[in-house]
């Protein structure tokens, strides 16, 4: 796997990977950017919901027609001081629909423990919610 990220100006960059879609990064104003694309550390937020998700449609792949709504919310909490690199990031899965909230989590756990090359390249401490229907959903107790 190869990525060609090219400096456009100021604080800005435009990567292009294999699959030859482009993505767009600038810095925000307070490090001298334009703010005209994604911060590389909100890139790396969505690297992962993309990841995880991704792994989690693919093991749930025979109850998708249970599940209405997905979404994935990554936030992630960094040091104080340079390099500010995330120590802790909370990932919460959001599901409407019928699907059993146990599926769910051996979803989760498969694709952390397994499949999910994003989480295991990453120093920091994940922690992964559920929220079904609206309700917080506490993982099972492995038996």
């Amino acid at each position: 796997m190869k990525v060609l990220t090219k400096w456009t100006g100021q604080r800005a960059f435009t990567a292009v990977g294999d699959s030859g879609y482009e993505v767009k990064m600038d810095a925000t104003e307070k490090y001298f950017g334009e703010g005209k694309g994604v911060t590389p550390t909100e890139m790396l937020l969505a690297s992962l919901a993309g990841c995880i998700g991704i792994d989690v449609t693919m093991i749930l792949r025979p109850y998708l027609s249970e599940v209405d709504t997905l979404e994935i919310e990554t936030d992630g909490t960094r040091e104080e001081e340079m390099p500010k690199a995330f120590t802790t990031i909370n990932v919460t899965f959001t599901i409407n629909g019928t699907v059993d909230s146990k599926r769910v989590w051996r979803s989760i756990d498969l694709g952390k423990e397994k499949y999910c090359s994003v989480s295991n390249s990453l120093k920091a401490d994940i922690i992964f919610h559920l929220v079904l229907n609206g309700e917080k959903q506490e993982r099972p107790v492995k038996e």
